[in-house]
């Protein structure tokens, strides 16, 4: 896969709680210079999933940013998305790349650095590491530190991203520490201005 920077989780419910609209958000969260676009949607159905990722799929391609679906396998074949994120508790990735074929993402979130490596020997394009700091997205969810970031950056060839609590009050934390790449939901979904806080991420993440 091509290389990426900013990688912003769309959560079903945090848009709705902040802004509503999720298409909207998207489109605010693509001009802003997004990579990549991952949709979180479990409380929804599936035909609003469809829906909605049908939608998102057509801006993500005109501005050529990735659009890759939380989970659901058969739904981002069926789509023609660009690829998926699994957990350690979903799909394992083998089946999953059955499913999608060789050409589509497959991501996979990791929490330690024993996961990350066991990761890196399955057929994964990219790893999700964290939570970095506490997050209210998962609050039950005991973060790991900055010093995952140190160990895995000499030891992890493929693309890692750092996540969790993550925005621009501690951003500069986190690329001090080796990572190049973040993932971010509420720090740009919640702020006042969407697309303002989407282009001060990706500038920073450029610089």
């Amino acid at each position: 896969m091509r290389d990426f920077r900013l990688y912003v989780i769309l959560d079903a419910d945090i848009c709705k709680k902040a802004r509503g609209d999720i298409v909207e958000i998207a489109d605010r969260v693509i001009a802003g210079g997004a990579d990549i676009l991952q949709l979180r949607a479990k409380g929804l159905r599936e035909h609003k999933i469809k829906e909605i990722s049908l939608k998102i799929k057509g801006l993500a391609e005109k501005a050529k940013a990735l659009f890759v679906l939380n989970d659901q396998v058969d739904l981002a074949a069926t789509l023609d998305l660009d690829g998926v994120h699994l957990g350690q508790e979903d799909l394992p990735v083998k089946e999953a790349r059955k499913i999608l074929g060789e050409d589509k993402i497959v991501g996979l979130s990791t929490h330690s650095l024993e996961q990350a490596s066991a990761a890196q020997k399955q057929e994964v394009d990219y790893i999700g590491i964290g939570p970095i700091f506490s997050t209210a997205t998962k609050p039950n969810v005991t973060p790991i530190g900055l010093e995952i970031i140190v160990k895995i950056k000499d030891k992890i060839k493929i693309p890692f991203v750092a996540i969790g609590g993550i925005g621009l009050d501690n951003l500069d934390q986190v690329l001090s520490n080796g990572a190049q790449r973040v993932a971010v939901c509420r720090a740009i979904i919640e702020s006042p201005d969407i697309l303002k806080a989407a282009k001060e991420f990706r500038q920073r993440l450029y610089q």
